[in-house]
């Protein structure tokens, strides 16, 4: 009897150190990203709004899903108005999504934080390549890849094409557009009697007025031998800005009232024949084609050159990896998958953008006379990294300094000489916090 009740404790003790083990084994075959039997989850935040672009979106997870069984991707749809904060609330809480989808001027910050993974080693020789590095350098922030820039759109100028038969002035091309002096000389000529030659929309005018601005030779900012960027406003940069203060408020050829709006807030003016052209994101096309009067005759021209020529300043849509994401092996192989040529052309298609890879630049369905498809793509291999692409601080900068200087200046309440000391002196003390 003793010895029997002497083995009782030591067999419930073998028991329980089996069941221990057990539910050891259990929690190291879990998969970390919310499934079960080995399955991988990985969350990809998607910011498509518009009704194909989704679709696309959505169709492509279905196929990478249905094609890999044991990587299971679920789409979350996030938000272009609220994703800075919405990510940075999640980085900090540990429940970013894996796949973060974000435009390369927003990803700065989050990649000098240490919030995004470096996909250097991660992706594929294929993508890499396919990729010019220009746009690479969009997405390239102390040396590493932080995210994959994949949608590119040029900024255009949409033109009632009726009026501008009519008025008998040139027609400008990719490969013959106007100069900026020639612009301005045109929207004078076709304004008068209550109608403007254009309308620039600037509610937000830093992005459009640097990016445009390289055209000129304008960079603004400038890197220096220690690393550290600082504001110099030279003549090349007072280009454009000079261009759309005069057209407002010395020739009155531009609309004072559009500089407060939105692109979409022009359309019904332009529907209406009130302006003659408006300076948009090529994939306002879209709208266009859905809102547009019956009838309404309208064209894609290439925005001005400069000494640099048809250059302008992009910021792509991207893709990145969570840093604190358990597969990025995973987020990168269907990264991988979402941006094959066929892929990416479905969803620059689907956004009414261009993509960046120079195998689905080729494809003719993006280089069709429908909807002036040819004219945009003409535009591609002029477009390079935005001035602010890699500026810590930028955000800031933008908001507290550049966007009410620029403003008043567009407006005529203060001159030139006054936009240059608030974008550097004030510019530089914002940004000399971000570089100490």
């Amino acid at each position: 009897m003793r010895t029997r009740l002497s083995a009782a404790p030591h067999t419930r003790l073998v028991a329980a150190v089996v069941l221990v083990l057990a539910l050891l084994l259990a929690g190291c075959s879990d998969d970390g990203g919310g499934g079960s039997g080995g399955r991988i989850t990985l969350r990809f935040q998607s910011l498509a709004w518009q009704e194909e672009s989704v679709a696309a979106n959505k169709e492509l997870v279905k196929e990478w899903n249905a094609a890999h069984p044991d990587i299971n991707v679920e789409y979350v749809q996030g938000n272009w108005d609220s994703v800075h904060d919405q990510l940075l609330t999640s980085f900090e809480g540990g429940e970013a999504p894996d796949i973060i989808h974000d435009a390369s001027d927003d990803l700065a910050d989050f990649a000098y934080g240490g919030y995004l993974a470096d996909l250097k080693d991660l992706l594929p020789a294929r993508l890499k390549s396919d990729i010019p590095q220009h746009s690479w350098d969009t997405a390239t922030f102390g040396g590493g890849i932080h995210g994959v820039p994949f949608l590119q759109e040029p900024r255009v100028l949409i033109a009632n094409a009726t009026w501008l038969k009519k008025s008998g002035v040139r027609i400008p091309t990719p490969e013959k557009p106007w100069s900026w002096g020639e612009f301005r000389a045109i929207t004078k000529e076709l304004g008068g009697k209550g109608k403007y030659g254009v309308a620039w929309p600037l509610k937000e005018p830093v992005s459009a007025t640097l990016n445009l601005s390289l055209s000129a030779g304008g960079r603004l900012f400038h890197r220096g031998a220690d690393g550290k960027v600082t504001v110099r406003f030279d003549a090349a940069d007072a280009t454009v800005p000079r261009t759309v203060h005069d057209q407002v408020n010395t020739d009155r050829s531009a609309s004072s009232t559009t500089l407060g709006m939105g692109g979409s807030d022009t359309l019904p003016g332009f529907f209406g024949g009130k302006y003659a052209m408006v300076p948009l994101g090529f994939s306002y096309r879209q709208q266009i084609v859905q809102q547009a009067p019956k009838g309404f005759d309208w064209q894609v021209l290439p925005a001005p050159a400069g000494a640099d020529g048809l250059t302008q300043g992009v910021s792509p849509q991207t893709l990145s990896v969570s840093a604190d994401s358990p597969h990025k092996k995973e987020a990168a192989e269907f990264i991988d998958f979402l941006l094959r040529p066929k892929n990416m052309v479905r969803l620059a298609l689907g956004d009414w953008m261009l993509p960046t890879g120079t195998q689905a630049l080729k494809d003719p369905a993006l280089h069709t006379a429908k909807n002036d498809w040819a004219t945009g793509t003409a535009l591609a291999e002029h477009l390079r990294s935005a001035p602010a692409q890699s500026v810590r601080g930028y955000p800031e900068w933008k908001d507290k300094v550049a966007t009410p200087a620029f403003q008043e200046y567009y407006s005529g309440a203060i001159g030139l000489a006054e936009l240059r000391r608030r974008l550097v002196k004030d510019g530089n003390l914002v940004l000399a916090r971000y570089q100490r």
